[in-house]
């Protein structure tokens, strides 16, 4: 069977035509979207293709758990820094489960924000969601701190707590709370560091660090809602 070759304006027809469903589609996605890059507003539109991608992959879906390993340090004697610089006690947030979020604002997983958002409000009385921005990956967070909560709040609504950037992964300035995170001499037993933007740690309601999730694990995912209902 001969396969007939692409007239070139046929195919410059097609590939015009598609280049417009796309880009319509972006704006539609995004038409209540403010201040947003035209990468983040693509990033934004990609997001179910990529999450259908890693999964198929099995990519950066990684997920751990701890059912009876307690801290030798305590997560409450930690602190940290909101964004707007002052002091924050962990030990504050006694008794409820805290899920710990290395975020991005150029990372193709940044929607993840909107299902964290709708995370936190279905369980607020039970749960604390903590953004942690960090500029570690392919350096896709390179705003201020201010910048950072304005895209936030203006583009996915965010009303949980976000800390001040800082960094996630393992090096001399690792931020101290993903030091205790990613230290099983400190946490009791994970030594799982982000691999990416978006990773999720989970805290309970007794200070014992429960879970990992990998970047590609959703906030609203089955994996992420049994481990905080239980």
């Amino acid at each position: 069977m001969q396969i007939k070759k692409l007239n070139p304006k046929a195919f410059l027809f097609v590939l015009f035509t598609l280049l417009i469903i796309f880009s319509t589609y972006v704006i539609i996605i995004n038409r209540n979207n403010q201040e947003m890059t035209i990468k983040q507003k693509i990033l934004k539109a990609v997001y179910p293709a990529l999450i259908w991608i890693s999964n198929k992959a099995g990519k950066n879906n990684l997920s751990l758990s701890n059912d009876s390993a307690t801290p030798p340090v305590s997560f409450y004697s930690l602190t940290t820094v909101l964004n707007n610089g002052k002091q924050f006690n962990l030990s504050e947030l006694k008794g409820k489960k805290i899920l710990l979020v290395n975020t991005a604002s150029d990372c193709g997983y940044t929607n993840q924000f909107e299902d964290l958002e709708k995370l936190y409000k279905q369980h607020q009385s039970k749960l604390i969601i903590l953004a942690f921005p960090a500029n570690d990956f392919k350096e896709q967070e390179k705003g201020t701190d201010e910048k950072i909560a304005t895209f936030c709040k203006i583009n996915f609504g965010v009303t949980f707590p976000l800390m001040q950037k800082s960094v996630v992964i393992k090096k001399s300035q690792q931020n101290e709370v993903f030091n205790w995170l990613t230290d099983s001499n400190k946490n009791g037993w994970n030594s799982q560091a982000p691999t990416w933007n978006f990773c999720k740690y989970l805290v309970d309601e007794t200070g014992r660090l429960t879970n990992f999730f990998a970047t590609s694990v959703e906030p609203g995912s089955k994996e992420v809602l049994d481990a905080i209902i239980k």
